[in-house]
């Protein structure tokens, strides 16, 4: 009679079998993902930082925050001139127009009074000492204040033919006379005008 029961691993013998293949199938499976973490070859290549900035416009003039007229006690035929100059400071090429602002009057004297005004080099604020007038362009305005404070209004109907580079700064001097007509009607006596000159440049 043979010992069948010696020959056949008992039952707990045949799971501690099984249970000792496991770990080392983890280990093999942990080898070959370990060697394809580490299989592959990069290469990278990078552009230097870009980097964004804007230009500017900007506008300055020589008045220290003091009105280009005063003039009172007028009467026909008064007549009277200043300059003041305008300075680019911007990086950007632009275009400078003259508009006016704050327009008012009294008794229609704005309607009396002359205005002309020309673009050149030379002179300072309220001074027209050394002013040249521009070879081209050089005439700005020539019409009544009413005219010039009711049409040239903003920048889309402000007058002037100015284009700084926008490359250094640049410099333009404005002559601005006035003259009370000398056939003012008796009707604009004590009569009022005001206005402010405004330059704006927009970049082009």
């Amino acid at each position: 009679m043979s010992n069948t029961s010696a020959a056949r691993p008992t039952a707990r013998a045949a799971k501690i079998a099984k249970l000792a293949v496991i770990p080392v199938a983890l280990i093999a499976s942990g080898i070959v993902v370990s060697q394809a973490s580490y299989s592959a070859y990069s290469a990278t290549t990078t552009n230097p930082t870009s980097n964004w900035s804007s230009g500017t416009v900007n506008l300055t003039d020589d008045d220290s925050n003091a009105a280009m007229f005063s003039a009172t006690n007028l009467k026909p035929g008064s007549t009277g001139s200043k300059c003041i100059v305008v300075t680019s400071t911007g990086s950007l090429a632009s275009s400078v127009k003259l508009y006016a602002t704050n327009a008012t009057t009294t008794k229609a004297l704005a309607s009396s009074i002359n205005l002309t005004i020309t673009q050149g080099t030379g002179g300072s604020f309220g001074s027209c000492s050394g002013f040249t007038a521009a070879a081209t362009s050089s005439s700005v305005f020539s019409g009544t204040a009413d005219s010039f404070g009711s049409t040239a209004t903003s920048y889309a109907t402000g007058v002037g033919a100015w284009t700084p580079t926008g490359t250094a700064n640049e410099s333009r001097t404005y002559k601005i006379d006035y003259t009370l007509a000398a056939n003012a009607p008796d009707s604009t006596q004590g009569g009022t005008a005001a206005m402010a000159l405004t330059w704006e440049a927009q970049n082009s």
